[in-house]
């Protein structure tokens, strides 16, 4: 798109200043003029915003009341602060699974097997159909997919769904095969590989899933990457940093860092961030370790979630902080007013606000 001149700056001035309203002005700035109501249908402009947003990550929770009945999502930004939106136009009773670039995967809670990917920004929404597979062979436990991902290409705008875990058949006890159903949002199919797989998962490992370099990205219990091809559809374990889990007692989770994988190592007094900047040679590099004694009473408690090269968001039980890696200096950015059912960790999500479509 070669935009008309509008006002007194250049086109791109105004493009730039444009890419970086949060999303609501955004729409509400469609009425100016006739350029500004074309801007977010344009692919030029919706590449552009995307990236702007994508180099200012947030972390989205979901916070429900004492009875467990009523969901609110919060997004805590540390430029913009705290706002507050609903899943209610998906029409149904839904937990979030999963994130990544602005797309949400979620489930039904009432209707088991029932996932949509939705952008909470923009309302729209897709109803994934169901596989043929799922009638035959059943999760282990409880009909649940074991890992839940979303891999979401910025530059193509496509999307994949990733449901994996131990099958079994009716009647009969898992037996260590690992099925993986793959949906295609071009194609809107599923396809299935089924590989052997014997690692074990925590609520946090299965809920911090990277994309990156066209792979989606899990710790496992036994302290090791598990990595999914998504062109290939290829599982590969990878090492995490051998000062990692060389040291009992340290805690460790998996984030992105600016297109790469970064693992957080958080000990008693410390917390180490370590960079993967070489992907294929498996080099990670510590880039910086923060002094935890500013939260001495936290520490046991908290989980770092998502970051960028100026600060990392943490959750507790109650609050979001964050951690300001430039003048060393820690927020408390939100806390939860009521007596919530679950920590803050337990729902938390790395999220980004885009304009990316999921039809």
């Amino acid at each position: 798109m070669k935009p008309q001149r509008c006002g007194f700056f250049p086109d791109e001035v105004v493009l730039q200043i444009l890419s970086k309203l949060p999303i609501k002005s955004l729409f509400r700035s469609k009425t100016v003029c006739k350029l500004w109501y074309r801007l977010v249908s344009d692919k030029y402009f919706i590449q552009l915003y995307n990236e702007t947003s994508a180099k200012n990550p947030t972390l989205l929770v979901e916070v429900s009341d004492s009875l467990g009945s009523k969901l609110d999502l919060i997004v805590v930004d540390n430029r913009r602060g705290v706002s507050e939106f609903s899943l209610d136009f998906l029409r149904d009773r839904v937990k979030v699974r999963a994130s990544c670039n602005g797309l949400l995967c979620c489930s039904s809670i009432p209707d088991k097997g029932v996932y949509y990917v939705c952008n909470p920004m923009t309302r729209e929404f897709r109803l994934l159909p169901k596989s043929r597979e799922r009638h035959v062979t059943r999760f282990y436990p409880d009909d649940e997919a074991t890992l839940v991902g979303l891999a979401c290409n910025l530059s193509t705008q496509k999307f994949n769904v990733v449901l994996a875990g131990y099958h079994r058949t009716f009647g009969h006890r898992p037996n260590g095969t690992f099925v993986c159903m793959i949906f295609d949002s071009e194609s809107s199919k599923w396809r299935k590989f089924v590989s052997f797989q014997d690692d074990q998962f925590t609520h946090m490992n299965k809920s911090q899933v990277v994309f990156v370099n066209g792979a989606l990205h899990w710790l496992t219990g036994s302290s090791c990457i598990l990595a999914l091809d998504l062109e290939f559809d290829v599982w590969r374990k990878m090492s995490l940093p051998e000062q990692v889990t060389c040291v009992s007692g340290n805690r460790f989770y998996l984030l992105e860092s600016d297109g790469c994988l970064s693992v957080i190592q958080i000990s008693d007094a410390w917390m180490k961030i370590w960079v993967l900047k070489y992907y294929g040679r498996e080099e990670w590099h510590l880039v910086d370790t923060v002094s935890l004694r500013c939260i001495k009473g936290l520490v046991t408690g908290i989980f770092p979630i998502c970051q960028t090269g100026e600060c990392v968001f943490l959750a507790t039980h109650k609050q979001i902080l964050v951690f300001y890696r430039k003048t060393r200096v820690w927020k408390e950015m939100y806390s939860v007013k009521n007596s919530s059912t679950l920590p803050l960790w337990y729902s938390a999500h790395a999220f980004r606000s885009t304009i990316l479509s999921c039809q």
